[in-house]
């Protein structure tokens, strides 16, 4: 009996300091990624996860979000979960601008939440054509889906919601599959709504989204000087040093004549 209660000892110990990390986790509960589409064919993409937090966890909580350097590959071992991505990418580009934001604990007592939010910024989401005089129509381009891979294609997840913002006044051409949000008025076609959004695990392999602009003759001639920048940026920069140049030698000559 003795040996016994020797050997249970250590088992008993070993199982005391192993209860705290067993009650002590994280667990992503819920994603949600909204995409605001620019007229430049880029688009600005918020990513926010719902993030669980037992009470024995919130110490280790606070110590990451305070940790220097802690980057978004440490975060999603430290949560453990595969929400914690840019789940809107370019295969032909990276993103850029992007920023990683650990929100504070919200405490309910024995749990807590968090938000977990990424804001980043991606090219080329869309195609754009000129259909007729300041008319352009927009595709969403499906190929940018970063979410769940399946046998029959990209899924979006049960416990995930994608919003799409488009901009101002724009008329829809095309949605597929039908969003959740806003439900499909036949009479209104979707006129005067900007934000779709799709929440019911629906498959997005063969996702299909598109609408048109109608741009103001201002915003034509905005968008003429801003090509026009973007595309001679380099030749324009070398004609305004030079114009600088050559009125530096001419105030140079100016003033050594006035000498003489």
């Amino acid at each position: 009996m003795a040996i016994r209660i020797r050997l249970a000892l250590p088992l008993l110990l070993l199982a005391a300091l192993l209860l705290p990390s067993v009650n002590a986790y994280f667990n992503a509960t819920y994603l949600n990624t909204t995409v605001v589409l620019n007229p430049n064919n880029s688009a600005h993409v918020v990513e926010s996860v719902n993030l669980y937090i037992s009470n024995t966890s919130f110490t280790q909580y606070a110590q990451d979000r305070q940790a220097i350097n802690f980057t978004l590959s440490n975060w999603q071992n430290a949560v453990n979960t595969n929400l914690l991505v840019e789940h809107i990418l370019n295969p032909k580009s990276s993103v850029y601008g992007f920023t990683f934001l650990p929100g504070p604990i919200t405490s309910y007592g024995t749990f807590g939440d968090a938000q977990l939010t990424l804001s980043y910024y991606v090219k080329n989401i869309t195609t754009s054509s000129e259909i007729s005089p300041r008319r352009f129509e927009y595709t969403f381009n499906n190929s940018v889906f970063n979410f769940l891979h399946t046998a029959s294609g990209q899924t979006l997840p049960a416990n995930a919601r994608l919003n799409i913002i488009v901009p101002s006044g724009a008329q829809i051409v095309a949605i597929y599959p039908v969003p959740d949000s806003p439900r499909l008025s036949f009479i209104s076609n979707y006129t005067g709504s900007t934000t779709f959004s799709w929440y019911s695990a629906d498959p997005l392999s063969s996702f299909t989204f598109s609408y048109i602009l109608v741009q103001t003759p201002g915003q034509e001639v905005s968008k003429f000087f801003s090509n026009i920048f973007s595309n001679y940026s380099d030749l324009i920069f070398l004609l305004a040093g030079a114009l600088v140049l050559v009125l530096l030698v001419y105030l140079y000559i100016r003033v050594s004549n006035a000498k003489v």
